[in-house]
């Protein structure tokens, strides 16, 4: 007799989905997954079956592939089925071959949920392959979010079999005579999860018989401890993190205070993808000179003075702009610059708009990135400056000198340090007839 009961009461305690979704199932063949299909079956649920074939075991995947197919036509389901060349997309993306199955199938069931329809794709892992995940993270070493190992929902994904442990479903298949693939693979320990399986945890149950549920009460609790986390960092986000258009700013005063020091970095760091190795380099330069740099795949993190300044990684510079008597808007980076003329002669305090006398602009104008070399007259003072020495008098952060447009004449003058300061030699006088009128916008 199927379980169906344990079966809704896991659904609705979990809360996995609701009446009237449509649930795409994983099915391999093995007796897991095909005992997840006579489950949603038996319950009436909207349901459709999933397989993958990577064409790594031969006649046996095409076995597999058959009986699943099978399957779903005797219970008058829709099927869908791939194939894949899984190990020349593993040599082409440099990863395991099992890495390399995991990333396809996950893709793939992605997709034909989504084209088809479904509201969530479920897979048939149990209270087992959880104990294994969280040994396999603990053995390569894991953040807190590893310690819960596999969750019932995450996202779009649903693992309704979390209730029940290998021993149960073998029982289960057992007394309801269920028809099942065995995949030879599975006694093999060429593969960390199976080594772990096979070898290590049956060394854990002759300590501790009630394993899998002394591990899921475990991963509840660490599941618990993660949600409390979570909750912490983001109320110390909001306190710490400084968002300004340049960057997010973190006082380096605040980042000592810290405690554990360590731990809550890292979890301020993680939404920008900052490894914990690299979060250790960072607190052991805190006390490194200013512009001391550290990098995540997406972002770079800058010691500048008294803050850590977060900033997404992009290319420092940008290709010339030309600006013609009739732009009206150009873009530069993350920025736009907008330019207006006006007969007005008015002057305006804001960094943020140049008001330039026109009759003295020698179009094409060029907005460029800053150079070595450059030097301007900044506006109320006689002698050039050197652009450089303007940055670092005005304390303008390192990731800011590299991105900030300059506006520069048709003679090669410099005319604007956009959102900061205009060459005096181009300010209005009583003299002037016309003006152009620059402003800075953040996209």
């Amino acid at each position: 007799m199927l379980p169906l009961s344990q079966f809704q009461d896991f659904i609705e305690q979990q809360k996995l989905f609701v009446q009237g979704n449509r649930i795409l199932l994983a099915v391999s063949g093995g007796k897991d997954s095909v005992l997840m299909l006579h489950l949603f079956k038996a319950i009436g649920v909207d349901i459709g079956v999933a397989h993958c074939n990577f064409n790594l075991r031969a006649d046996e995947a095409q076995r597999d592939e058959s009986f699943v197919a099978l399957l779903a036509k005797n219970f008058e389901l829709p099927f869908y089925v791939t194939h894949f060349d899984t190990k020349k997309y593993a040599a082409e993306n440099k990863i395991s071959t099992q890495m390399a199955a995991r990333e396809l199938r996950y893709n793939w069931f992605e997709e034909i949920r989504r084209t088809a329809g479904y509201d969530y794709m479920a897979l048939a892992q149990h209270q087992n392959d959880a104990v294994e995940t969280l040994l396999i993270n603990l053995t390569r070493g894991t953040g807190i979010s590893g310690l819960h190992g596999i969750l019932p929902k995450r996202d779009l994904l649903i693992r309704p079999l979390l209730f029940l442990n290998r021993q149960q479903i073998d029982e289960i298949v057992r007394v309801n005579n269920i028809d099942f693939v065995e995949d030879s693979s599975n006694a093999s320990t060429k593969y960390t999860r199976n080594k772990i399986r096979l070898e290590v945890v049956p060394h854990l149950q002759a300590i501790n018989p009630n394993l899998e549920k002394t591990f899921v009460e475990n991963i509840e609790r660490f599941a618990e401890l993660e949600t409390f986390l979570t909750i912490q960092v983001q109320k110390l986000a909001h306190e710490i993190l400084d968002k300004r258009n340049d960057g997010i700013y973190i006082s380096l005063a605040e980042i000592f205070r810290l405690n554990p020091q360590k731990l809550l970095l890292y979890e301020l760091l993680k939404p920008f993808n900052f490894s914990e190795n690299v979060v250790h380099e960072i607190i052991a330069g805190l006390k490194a000179l200013s512009g001391t740099h550290f990098f995540s795949t997406t972002h770079q993190a800058i010691i500048n003075r008294n803050d850590l300044v977060i900033v997404e990684k992009s290319v420092s510079v940008t290709a010339n702009q030309f600006i013609h008597p009739t732009t009206e808007n150009i873009a530069f980076g993350n920025v736009e610059i907008s330019l207006v003329f006006t007969r007005e002669v008015k002057f305006e305090v804001n960094l943020n708009k140049a008001f330039i006398n026109a009759d003295k602009l020698i179009f094409p104008l060029v907005l460029r990135n800053w150079q070595n070399g450059d030097k301007f007259i900044p506006l109320g003072m006689r002698n050039p400056k050197k652009v450089s020495d303007y940055f670092i008098d005005e304390k303008v952060p390192l990731h800011l000198k590299k991105v900030t447009p300059i506006l520069v004449n048709g003679n090669g003058e410099i005319i604007w340090i956009a959102g900061m300061r205009q060459d005096n030699r181009y300010k209005l006088t009583t003299a002037t007839k016309k003006v152009a009128i620059f402003e800075l916008k953040i996209k």
